[in-house]
C-alpha cells in the first residue's frame, strides 16, 4: 500500500518525516483517534479519519478508538465560537454504545481497541492534575483560534475548557499512542498531545489531519448543526441527502468519502446517484441502496407516496394539535413541526396544511407527508 495511501487526504501530518521513521521501525504502530460523543451519530465527515485508520489497519496496524466519555461532561471547544452543553451520564454512555457500533462500519473490529478515556481521566488526583498543567502554558493555549475569537468578543473562556486539550493529550499517554488523527480543527490538540507525551518521557506521536467533509449548506458537516448524514442513518435518509450536495461540491466528496478522483464531471446527475449508492451501500449493502434508489425515484423525483407506509395512530383530543402528533410519529421536537408547517412542508392526502389544529375527523385515515420523504397513514377512526 505505502505510506501515500496512509495519508491520502492528509492536511498535515507532522513533523515531517516522523512518520517514516516510526514506520522503518518494522513493528505496528498504535493509531489513535478520540471521539467526543455529544452528538448520538458519526457523521460522513467523522468518517474521513476513520478510513485513515482503516488504512492503517489493513496495512497491519493498530487502531485505537478513544471513546470520550469522560470529556464529554467537559466540551471540546475546537472550532466552537462558544461552549458546548453538558449532557447527562445516561446521554453519554448511550451516545458512547451507538459511536461504537458505527465505527465498524469502516474501521476493522478485530484490528481496533477501544477504549474509554475515563477509565485513566476520573483516576487523577489534585497533584497529577498539577502535573499535567505544568507541561503547558495559559498563554499557549488560548493562541488557539477558537479561543482568540472569544476573547476578542469577551465570551467567557471556563478554565474547563482551558484543560481540555491536555486531557485528550493524556490519553496518548495513557494509550502510548504512535500516531493521532483528527480534522485540521484538531491539529492544535494533536500537537500538545507531543509536548506532553514527552514531559512524560514518550515519543512524541505523529500529528495527522484531514479536511472537513463540507455539505449542502457550505458549512462543515457537524451532528450539532444537523447538517450532516449518519453513517448508519436509514438508507432513504442517507440516499435523499446525499442528493442534495451541489454540484461544485462532489469533487470533495469522491475525493474524501469515496476516495475516487473520478466524479463524473460531465453529469452531475450521474455523479449523485453513483455517490448516494454508494454511501448507502456501505452502510446497508447493495440491495438496501437499490430500494433507497427506487424509493427517492418514486417519493423525491415523480412526487408520490412510498409503497410501504407505516400506520400511525391519532393522539387523544379533538381537534387535534398537529405539532404534538407530527413529533410523535416523525421523531421530530415540536417546534421543528411548528416550523414545517409553516414553511408549507406539511400534507394532509396532498393538501397543504396551515393550521396547528385540526378536526380529528380530517386525519382518520389520512396520509400525511412531512417533508419530502416522510409519510405515514393514519388508522382509520
Amino acid at each position: 500500500m505505502g505510506i501515500a495511501e496512509l495519508t491520502r487526504n492528509a492536511v498535515h501530518v507532522l513533523p515531517e518525516g516522523a512518520l517514516e521513521d516510526k514506520l522503518e521501525a518494522g513493528r505496528p504502530l498504535r493509531v489513535k483517534l478520540g471521539i467526543d460523543v455529544t452528538a448520538p451519530d458519526i457523521t460522513l465527515g467523522n468518517g474521513i479519519p476513520l478510513q485513515r485508520m482503516a488504512a492503517f489497519q489493513r496495512e497491519g496496524h493498530v487502531g485505537v478508538l478513544i471513546v470520550g466519555d469522560y470529556t464529554t461532561r467537559i466540551g471540546d471547544p475546537s472550532g466552537r465560537s462558544a461552549s458546548r452543553p453538558i449532557l447527562s451520564d445516561a446521554e453519554i454512555d448511550r451516545n458512547a454504545q451507538r459511536f461504537v457500533e458505527q465505527a465498524s462500519t469502516i474501521i476493522d473490529p478485530d484490528r481496533t481497541e477501544v477504549r474509554f478515556n475515563g477509565e485513566w481521566l476520573a483516576k487523577l488526583d489534585f497533584a497529577e492534575i498539577l502535573r499535567l498543567t505544568r507541561t503547558t502554558t495559559v498563554a499557549q493555549i488560548l493562541e488557539r483560534d477558537d479561543f482568540a475569537k472569544r476573547q476578542r468578543a469577551r465570551e467567557p473562556i471556563s478554565v474547563s475548557e482551558l484543560l481540555y486539550p491536555l486531557m485528550q493529550a493524556y490519553d496518548s499517554v495513557a494509550v502510548e499512542a504512535d500516531v493521532e488523527l483528527g480534522g485540521t480543527d484538531q491539529l492544535y490538540n494533536l500537537l500538545a498531545g507531543r509536548e506532553v507525551m514527552q514531559a512524560y518521557g514518550l515519543e512524541p506521536q505523529v500529528a495527522l489531519t484531514v479536511e472537513y467533509l463540507v455539505s449542502w449548506d457550505g458549512e462543515g458537516m457537524s451532528a450539532s448543526r444537523g447538517n450532516y448524514i449518519g453513517l448508519k442513518e436509514a438508507p432513504e435518509e442517507q440516499f435523499g441527502k446525499a442528493m442534495r450536495i451541489p454540484d461544485e461540491l462532489l469533487p470533495q466528496w469522491y475525493r474524501l468519502v469515496m476516495e475516487s478522483e473520478d466524479t463524473l464531471a460531465s453529469d452531475p446527475l450521474q455523479a449523485k446517484l453513483a455517490l448516494a449508492r454508494w454511501v448507502v451501500t456501505r452502510a446497508h449493502g447493495a440491495d438496501a441502496a437499490q430500494l433507497a434508489e427506487a424509493h427517492f425515484t418514486r417519493v423525491v423525483r415523480e412526487g408520490r407516496a412510498p409503497e410501504e407506509v407505516s400506520e400511525v395512530e391519532l393522539p387523544p383530543g379533538d381537534p387535534v394539535h398537529l405539532p404534538a402528533a407530527l413529533a410523535e410519529w416523525f421523531g421530530l421536537s415540536t417546534s421543528e413541526a411548528r416550523r414545517l408547517i409553516a414553511q408549507g412542508g406539511v400534507r394532509v392526502d396532498g393538501g397543504l396544511v396551515g393550521e396547528l389544529d385540526v378536526p380529528r375527523t380530517s386525519l382518520g385515515g389520512a396520509l400525511i407527508q412531512a417533508g419530502k420523504r416522510r409519510f405515514v397513514r393514519v388508522a382509520s377512526t
